[in-house]
């Protein structure tokens, strides 16, 4: 059985431009209910991984209680270090990674973070992702003290290494245990990985896709090998991924026994010029008709059954007992 989950970033207006950080709006947040009733029309069950400015601005947070007051849909945390307290307001001029705190600040932070969550849904949140996918496996016990289940950071073949970010070259498609020294193998922590669906769209050895994740000048030649139609990325995100790739990989990962379809946009992406991909109405109609017939698709021809990311780690959990059969115990220290 395959799960479908979208997991929505759920942040400010254009959070891409650093005059909208320095003055954030959020008017893509007060039109999420159009977005979640196309959503529900297509059977499923979002996940809304939202931001600390996001649950503390009042509109807003009304908007997602009344969402989460449905029980249709999951409120969880979406952590971007420039906008979460503890924080310098000059980090708003750039887009600093979680994985560049120290340990304490990035404990404070969630704090902040998970305790703003709770009063906008109602509940404590238990599913996770960092912003820019800035993810670092010091952070496993954290998000375990603070009561997560389920981090969704880790993009398979995800390399920002050359400006301070992650590698997650390396990291399964398949979701695994977390382990507390690396980000991309499996370990013996509770908090549940779920990575995004992303992978190249044709099948190379293992050692050709580490070489691709990792090669010199990454964005110059991925855009070189994209344009010459050698080999490109393919996510489950409408905005960066065609119907067809999506639909094609999507098969592929479901003939190939992989337990999850993990669809991953912006909030903002859903409102015309709410971030950079879809500023016109007509991109944003082309962006609705490629998420709603993949949806369909996935759901009617794959037969995927929706789920929120706490939905999934029930449904995952038993399924895995060699993680209840393992000594968990927790390094002493932890290096960056």
């Amino acid at each position: 059985m395959s799960y479908l989950i979208i997991g929505i970033d759920t942040e400010g207006d254009n959070q891409w431009s650093a005059a909208s950080r320095m003055n954030p709006t959020y008017e893509n947040i007060y039109a999420l209910p159009r977005l979640h009733e196309r959503l529900l029309r297509c059977g499923t069950q979002p996940s809304y991984l939202i931001t600390h400015p996001v649950a503390i601005d009042s509109r807003s947070a009304d908007t997602l209680g009344n969402l989460a007051a449905g029980r249709d849909c999951e409120i969880g945390a979406h952590h971007h270090v420039w906008e979460t307290p503890p924080c310098d307001p000059q980090d708003a001029q750039g887009l600093p990674y979680a994985l560049q705190l120290s340990d304490d600040r990035f404990k404070h932070q969630l704090a902040s973070l998970t305790g703003a969550v709770k009063r906008t849904a109602g509940y404590a949140p238990v599913s996770y992702r960092s912003g820019r996918f800035g993810f670092h496996a010091s952070h496993t016990a954290v998000l375990e003290d603070a009561g997560y289940l389920v981090d969704s950071s880790v993009q398979p073949l995800f390399y920002e290494a050359h400006k301070g970010g992650p590698d997650f070259v390396d990291a399964p498609l398949t979701p695994y245990w977390l382990s507390y020294n690396s980000a991309v193998r499996p370990g013996n922590s509770s908090l549940l990985e779920v990575p995004v669906s992303a992978a190249l769209n044709r099948r190379v050895p293992q050692w050709l896709a580490r070489a691709y994740g990792r090669a010199p000048k990454p964005y110059q030649t991925k855009r070189a090998l994209r344009l010459l139609r050698v080999v490109k990325t393919v996510w489950l995100r409408p905005s960066y991924s065609s119907l067809d790739e999506m639909k094609t990989f999507a098969r592929r990962l479901v003939d190939s026994g992989e337990p999850v379809l993990n669809v991953i946009f912006h909030s903002s992406e859903a409102l015309a010029g709410g971030s950079p991909y879809n500023r016109t109405v007509g991109e944003l109609d082309a962006f609705f008709e490629r998420l709603q017939s993949f949806l369909n698709y996935a759901v009617r021809d794959l037969h995927a059954t929706a789920a929120t990311f706490r939905q999934f780690h029930e449904a995952w959990a038993p399924a895995a007992p060699a993680r209840f059969s393992r000594e968990r115990s927790r390094p002493l220290h932890l290096e960056r």
